[in-house]
Formats: structure tokens, C-alpha cells, sequence
């Protein structure tokens, strides 16, 4: 059973300040703003909503089908994907584009500034979803506007049930996009300041949005996650993380532990439960793809965990 994962791929060049920004900045000279920070620390991962999903499916044996579009810089990236056995099918290059890449300075205070160059993600519309791939399940990720409303309609049209998963791409839509998507989608997930502001431009209660849909998945952060599915609320614990290193991507591995259930026909309590110890795996690593495990690893994990397996 494959599952389409649409969205972005990025290349994310994280960089550390080692200071404040709050005592580089004057707050009465902000109109004339021009600063310079120096960062000796800096270092480059792949990301990109696609690929971070797709990677964590991947590492407990599901079937990731990425789909994307790259620029022509995509090389070392492509080579990454291939070394981990990721499908590269349905990335699509685009010579005259850069991939998608995001500039991040954090301060000494987690504060960050960032800069986001799209690049070839705009143009995520030029590839349709696939009718002849074997996928059974798909998701909606953050990407080029078009391309997210172009994909969720062809799933729908397809009927493949897909997993809409807005997330950094919620400022491209307004209320009626929203309910389109959610009209469309089996399942919805979200942070809980995403489900707010869904709720905000829709004017539906999360009762509402949640009706509408075979699974309504809230994360929580540090508090877990809910997930929504017919007149049940299942809660999700949060699995213990050794070590924290680096909250980025966490909820992208959540879904990939979702789709990883989904895939398998697996009840709510324990896809959700896959899904936050994947998180618990991210966040013990740098960067969003840089955790590593096996299925046999994962089970037993799993089972110290929850006190109980899963097949």
C-alpha cells in the first residue's frame, strides 16, 4: 500500500547566533534597519514537508512515495534520498528554479529570523497526483498554493483518502479554502495554534470541523495530541525523548507514524502513539532527518513505552 506524500522539499540553513538579538537591535531605529549578525556555528539539513514525512515512513518499512518539485540544485539532496532508499518518482526537477530554502538565525534565546525562498515549490501544480502508482492514501502538505488546492481536489476526484496537513501553508488560505479542503479531506491534522486559527477563518468549532471528517489530529506539543474520530477524542501521550535536541520536524514525523498506521489498518490510539514516538526520535537529533531506527528497534521502543506491541 503506497502513500502519496505531496509537499515541499528544502534545504534549511541553520545558523547560531551567539548573542541576543534583543542587543543588536535599537527598538527607535528599526526604521532604518541594517544589522549584521556573526554565526560561527551553521549547518545545512535537508527538510521540506515531503521528504521529512516521507523519511520517518520510510525508516519503519512503509511505502513513501514523495512528490515535489526541485531546482536544479537538488543533487546533494537526491543523493540523500537514494541513500536512504527514498523514491524519487515523482520529484520532478525544474532547471530553472532553485529548491526551496529557508535561512534560519537562532539567537541565544531560541529567538529566530528567517528567511523562506520558495523557488520550484510554486510550481508544485505542473505534476498531477498519479492514478496509475498503486496509492491508497495520500497526504496534503504545505506547498505551493496551487498545487495543495490542485492536489486535494485530484485525490478527491480519485476518491484516494488524503490527510490534509496545512500546517506552514495556512497564511495562502482563507476561510473558504479551508472548509473546501476539509470538505475533500478523510482527515485533517494540525498543531493546536493551527486549529485555532482554522477555527478563526472558518467559523467552525473543532466539534464541527471534526464531523466532517473521518479524524480530526490536534498535537500538542509537549502535551501529546488528540485525535478526533467519530464521537471519541483519543488521547495521545507524549513518548519520552532521551535527549532534546531539536523540536523542528517533530510533527512531521508524528504524521509519517500516522500514515505508517493508516497504512495498516491500525486503531487510532496506537497510530497516534507510532506517531509520537517518531516525534520522540526527532527530537533527539538535530535537524529532520538526521534520527535514525529499525522496525524490530521501533517495536521494542514501543513496547517499553506503552506497555504493549503492535504488528
Amino acid at each position: 500500500m503506497s502513500a502519496l506524500i505531496t509537499g515541499s522539499f528544502a534545504y534549511d540553513t541553520i545558523m547560531v547566533f551567539s548573542g541576543q538579538f534583543k542587543n543588536e537591535i535599537l527598538p527607535d531605529k528599526v526604521h532604518m534597519l541594517n544589522v549584521s549578525f556573526l554565526v560561527p556555528k551553521l549547518r545545512r539539513e535537508f527538510g521540506g514537508c515531503a521528504g521529512n514525512i516521507a523519511y520517518n515512513l520510510a525508516l519503519l518499512g512503509g511505502k513513501a512515495l514523495p512528490m515535489g518539485t526541485v531546482g536544479h540544485d537538488f543533487g546533494p539532496y537526491a543523493t540523500w534520498m537514494d541513500k536512504h532508499g527514498l523514491s524519487r518518482a515523482y520529484v520532478k526537477e525544474l532547471p530553472d528554479n532553485y529548491t526551496a530554502q529557508a535561512y534560519i538565525t537562532t539567537d541565544l534565546d531560541d529567538n529566530q529570523i528567517t528567511a523562506f525562498h520558495p523557488g520550484a515549490m510554486n510550481e508544485a501544480h505542473v505534476q498531477p497526483v498519479p492514478l496509475d502508482a498503486g496509492v491508497k492514501i495520500g497526504t496534503v502538505s504545505p506547498d505551493g498554493r496551487e498545487g495543495m488546492i490542485q492536489h486535494a481536489r485530484q485525490f478527491a476526484e480519485a476518491g484516494i483518502p488524503f490527510l490534509f496537513d496545512p500546517g506552514q501553508g495556512l497564511p495562502m488560505f482563507g476561510g473558504d479554502d479551508l472548509k473546501r479542503f476539509i470538505e475533500q479531506a478523510s482527515y485533517m491534522a494540525v498543531n493546536d495554534y493551527e486549529a485555532e486559527l482554522v477555527m478563526a477563518r472558518t467559523g467552525w468549532s473543532l466539534e464541527q470541523i471534526a464531523e466532517r471528517l473521518d479524524a480530526l489530529i490536534v498535537t500538542r506539543g509537549a502535551k501529546g495530541a488528540h485525535i478526533y474520530a467519530g464521537d471519541k477524542t483519543h488521547e495521545i501521550p507524549v513518548a519520552h525523548a532521551e535527549s532534546l535536541a531539536d523540536p523542528t520536524g517533530c510533527g512531521d514525523a508524528f504524521r509519517g507514524g500516522l500514515l505508517y498506521g493508516l497504512e495498516r489498518g491500525m486503531d487510532w490510539e496506537t497510530a497516534g502513539r507510532i506517531g509520537s514516538l517518531l516525534g520522540a526520535y526527532n527530537i533527539e537529533r538535530p535537524g529532520t532527518q538526521n534520527h535514525y531506527t529499525t522496525l524490530e528497534k521501533f517495536k521494542l521502543r514501543f513496547q517499553k513505552e506503552f506497555r504493549y506491541s503492535f504488528d
